[in-house]
Order: C-alpha cells, then structure tokens, then sequence
C-alpha cells in the first residue's frame, strides 16, 4: 500500500506538472513495475500490455461513436434541435435557455461527447441570447451545463472508455444513462426557473413561435431522431452489439451528412484528422492507464485498502461518500478523463468487493465527472467556452455555472441513496 500511494502521489504531481497525461501514468506504472519485480518481469508485463490493449475489439467502438459525433457536428443537426426546442418553451422567461438545455440533451444522444456539445452549442445559443437580452451568466451556464450531458446521455465515448477499463457490459451501461440523463436536464431546468425567479433580469420575456414555424422547425429534426434509434433501438432490440452500433451509426452519419451536401473533400479530411487525433490521445492515455493499474495490481493495494475498510468498521455507503468526495475535489484540478482512468483501477475493485453493482458505479463515476465539467477553477467545459466566447470573463462563468452544479450535487444524492432509479431500464431491458 506504501508504494502504490507513492505512485499515486507522482502520477498526481506530474499531471498537475503538466506533464501529458498518457506518460505520466506509464511512467509511473513502468517505473513501480521494475521497482516491484524487477525490470525484465517488468518489460515482459509492458509488452504484454501494450499488445493486448491495442489490439481489443471492443476498443474499435470508440473512434467509431468519435466520427459519428464529429460528422454530426458538422451536419447543422445542432441549430435545427434548437430551433426545435425553442419552438416549444421559446415562450417562457428564460424560454431560450431552456431551450439550449433541451437541445443540448438531443445533441448528446448523438454526439455522444460533451466538449463537442458544448463548442457547438456555444457557437448556437449564446449569440440568439445574447441577442434577446439575456444575462452573459445565465447564457454560458446553460450551454456549460447542457454541455455535460454529451457524457451521460448515450451512446457516450466515457461510458464506452468505463466499460472497456472494467469489462462492464457497454449497453446496460447506455441503458442506465437514459433516465439519470433525463433527471439531468430537468433538473437544469428548475435551476434556470431558480435563477430566473431570484434575478428576472437575466431573462426576459420570450415570443410565441407560430405554429407552421414550429412544425416546420420539428420537420427538420428527423436525422436526430433516427440516429437515436437506429443506435440505441439496435443495442436494446439485441439487433447488434455496441460496437456493431457504432460502425452503423458512423455510417448513418456520413450518409446524412452526404445527402444534406455537407460533406466536402476539405471538411470530410477536417473530420478524419480531427476523430484520428483525439482516437490516438484517448488510446495513449487508456494505455497508460491499463499500465498503471498493472502495477497497482501488483502491489495488492486494492486488497489492502479493501481489507482495511473492512476491518474499520466503516459501512459501505460510507465507503462510497469517501470515494465520491475524492472524485469531486479532484475534479476540480483534473481533466476528466484523467480522473476517471487514474482511480478506477483502486477504486473499482473495492466498490465490487463491497457487493456494488458496477453498472450503477459506472453511472454514479460518470456522474462525478459530469460534475468535475463545470467545476471552478479548472471545468474543462468552463475552459471550452472561454476559449469559444473570449470576451465573457472567467469569473462570470464560473458564476453562470454554479446553480447547475448545486442541481448536480442534488442529483447525485438522489442517485447514489436510490441505486433503483439507475439500474431500473438495464435490469428491465437485458435482464
């Protein structure tokens, strides 16, 4: 155990020392390898590594749901979900952010990535709010907030990434997303009626959407709608596998692109480079990761922790508060990705020896850090947006954020308290 907290804390002090993440891991994960069996057991175990996580099936889902999501947010699907979404709740005070949650929902359920939500989004909502008199706080922090549910509401890439580092089953995983993903956005919703009833300034009063402009509006939101199904239905009907899906759903996208002249030779090598890069960066840091928790595994930490646990006498919910409470400061200073591959080798195996179910874990990870998105001072989502809108000061967006967070943390509580809420679509579905 001592060795695997020093590992720990250099993997820790490297990341924040910004050194790349995939070779902080390895580094670390190579170096408490040799320390432990000596460098030529430790260099038969790398090598045994490297081949098998490269050369996975199951890994093939995730630069496939990466392309879909790419050539989706070049197909114009975004402006048409709003334009949807505002035809409906437009009216209210605060209609337009609410439609900007709504929209960010149904752009999730086909992009499948939250960054990629939240870039599009931003370059949507934000100015039409802008443009009716919304509050720069209230505008960024629907579109921060909509952005996380890229990651919770299926087919999601970090839900595929948990299911691969746990060999947990990817579809009861898309499954239990849905109705937490559901809570999700209606609690943002009530968090914009909050805002908007304690500042009345930050919304004004919306316009009606006439009614052949609002039909015409849900006209165009067909190629959503079948994607969705097309994936998720496939998955649920036992049609195909999860990975099966994504190689159809990558196809169903680049179709639709095609036929709404999309795709041009420029934009389609745009989204090819762009799905390989971030396909390569994902697999760099899964394969330091997979190190990592080699060694890990090596030094029987997870056992010791696990045993320590429960020789304390510390009950099992209170075991998950702990491990919650890590992932919610550490979301503060880490990327989310990082995060989750830095403490799901530790943290798994004791929540499953505890007698948790690993779907439900999954969701309450992913949950976290969904959180960790919109967290101050370093929510990547925040960042995103900065980056996007440079003229919004970072103080404001971390304002802007911070209703949807305490809805966030609320949700969180609901879901961890009532296990049944999450697991009640996948035990219904497969089992």
């Amino acid at each position: 155990m001592t060795v695997a907290a020093f590992g720990f804390l250099f993997a820790f002090l490297l990341i924040l020392s910004r050194v790349p993440v995939a070779i902080a891991l390895m580094a670390v994960g190579a170096g408490g390898m040799a320390w432990t069996l000596g460098s030529k057991l430790a260099l038969a175990s790398l090598a045994l590594t490297f081949k098998e996580t490269t050369l996975s099936y199951t890994l093939t889902v995730i630069p496939l749901f990466i392309l879909m999501g790419n050539v989706v947010g070049r197909s114009g699907l975004a402006e048409e979900l709003y334009d949807a979404a505002r035809a409906v709740v437009g009216r209210f005070r605060g209609g337009l952010a609410f439609a900007t949650i709504l929209s960010c929902g149904g752009f999730a359920a086909v992009s499948g990535s939250s960054v990629a939500t939240a870039v599009t989004m931003s370059q949507v909502a934000v100015p039409e709010m802008r443009r009716r008199g919304y509050s720069e706080r209230l505008a960024t922090g629907a579109v921060a907030a909509g952005g996380t549910l890229g990651i919770l509401i299926p087919p999601s890439v970090i839900m595929v990434i948990y299911g691969v580092a746990t060999e947990t089953h990817i579809g009861k995983l898309f499954a239990a997303g849905l109705i937490p993903g559901i809570i999700g956005i209606l609690g943002y919703c009530l968090a914009i009626m909050w805002v908007v009833w304690r500042r009345p300034s930050d919304a004004p009063p919306g316009e009606r959407v006439p009614g052949h402009e609002a039909l015409a509006a849900f006209g165009k939101i067909w190629a959503v709608l079948l994607l969705f199904i097309v994936v998720i239905g496939g998955i649920y009907g036992g049609i195909f596998t999860a990975t099966e899906a994504a190689g159809i759903g990558a196809s169903c996208s680049l179709l639709i692109a095609f036929l709404r002249r999309k795709l041009t030779w420029r934009v389609t090598g745009e989204i090819i480079v762009e799905s390989a890069s971030t396909t390569a960066t994902i697999f760099a840091i899964m394969i330091g990761a997979v190190v990592f928790s080699e060694f890990l595994n090596f030094t029987g930490a997870h056992e010791g922790v696990l045993a320590v646990v429960r020789d304390g006498g510390l009950p099992p919910w209170g075991v998950i508060a702990a491990i919650l409470v890590v992932y919610l400061i550490l979301g503060c200073v880490l990327e989310s990705l990082s995060m989750m591959l830095l403490t799901i080798p530790l943290f798994f195996p004791i929540v499953i020896g505890l007698g948790y179910d690993p779907v439900w874990f999954g969701i309450i990870v992913v949950m976290v850090v969904e959180i960790g998105l919109i967290t101050p001072p370093f929510g990547m989502n925040l960042f995103v947006l900065r980056a996007v809108i440079p003229d919004v000061p970072l103080l404001t967006l971390y304002r802007g954020a911070m209703p949807f967070v305490v809805m966030d943390l609320l949700r969180l509580i609901l879901l961890v308290t009532v296990p049944a809420i999450t697991l009640f679509l996948p035990n219904l579905i497969f089992d």
